[in-house]
């Protein structure tokens, strides 16, 4: 399953952004954004290496906080099982 991360952009070089979310920086195209004003400090949703939604810090913390719980059920159910599948690990 393929998710679009919330990202907040730590730097902006014409439509390429440098973005950051827990840790883990990546390069977005803001191609797909281009007609709106971003600026550092903004969040955007990162999928495929494209940002492709603006987003509210709020919405931003409101999708991390459903994403952790998330990795929270899969170690979990891992944990239980002694294996599990890993979060992402392309089963689903």
């Amino acid at each position: 399953m393929c998710m679009g991360i919330p990202m907040r952009i730590t730097r902006i070089d014409g439509l390429m952004a440098r973005c950051e979310a827990k840790g883990v920086e990546r390069d977005a195209s803001l191609l797909m954004l281009e007609h709106e004003q971003l600026q550092v400090g903004d969040y955007v949703v990162v999928h495929l290496g494209h940002a492709i939604d603006r987003v509210t810090p709020e919405q931003a913390a409101d999708a991390w906080a459903i994403y952790d719980e998330m990795l929270a059920a899969d170690a979990a159910v891992a944990a239980e099982s002694g294996a599990g599948r890993g979060f992402g690990g392309g089963n689903g």
